[in-house]
């Protein structure tokens, strides 16, 4: 237990990179372009930490480009809807229990990494995958969803901070708690961010959330 109060002051937008001639981040994001599109890759369901493939597999290929192949995904069906619920609810207690303060954390690191060490393969996957380009990719996947995990732990601090008013000699005390359950989060197929935020954003509170992505 502490006493401390965590304050996460209110960041500043993640800045737009130019990708233009002789950048670094267009040799960056040239190279992971490659990359993606030299293999095929093999894309399970996760499911309580753990690889779930059906191997009923449905191709995934660039809108722009449907003769390539970037790889396939393993489709699920009801049972898999609810052994995800199950594994969700299983973990429900421990992330809720967890200091706020240390989910906060764990956000903050992924954006920070999405800045970083990740940027140029969540922008490719972004332009494979949804036929944007790379200014398109860098606002979304990247600035945005980077600005999301920033800004949505600061706002978790601001609402964790507020409290009633209280009347003379009575004090009152409000404590915040995550929801019964499980959060259901089904997300787009045309912005990255939004894929992000919707799960991220409830899971940051202390919540569950089952993840189902276009």
């Amino acid at each position: 237990m502490h006493n401390a109060y965590f304050d996460f002051a209110a960041p500043t937008n993640e800045p737009v990179l130019s990708y233009g001639p002789g950048t670094p981040e267009k040799a960056a994001l040239k190279k992971q372009l490659a990359a993606f599109k030299a293999v095929e890759m093999d894309i399970p369901m996760y499911i309580g930490g753990k690889e779930v493939r059906t191997g009923k597999t449905v191709d995934i290929r660039p809108p722009h480009e449907i003769k390539h192949k970037l790889g396939h995904f393993h489709a699920g069906d009801a049972s898999h809807v609810k052994e995800a619920i199950s594994a969700a609810l299983a973990a429900r207690q421990q992330w809720a229990d967890t200091p706020w303060e240390q989910r906060a954390a764990i956000f903050l690191k992924a954006a920070e990494l999405l800045a970083t060490k990740y940027r140029a393969h969540t922008n490719a996957a972004t332009m494979l995958g949804q036929s944007k380009n790379a200014y398109q990719a860098e606002i979304d996947s990247a600035c945005e969803l980077i600005d999301f995990l920033r800004f949505n732990v600061h706002f978790l601090s601001e609402i964790y901070r507020q409290q009633p008013i209280s009347s003379p000699g009575v004090h009152n005390r409000l404590e915040y708690r995550p929801l019964e359950g499980f959060v259901l989060a089904v997300t787009p197929f045309n912005f990255s961010a939004i894929g992000g935020n919707l799960p991220t954003s409830a899971a940051m509170c202390g919540n569950v959330v089952v993840w189902k992505p276009a």
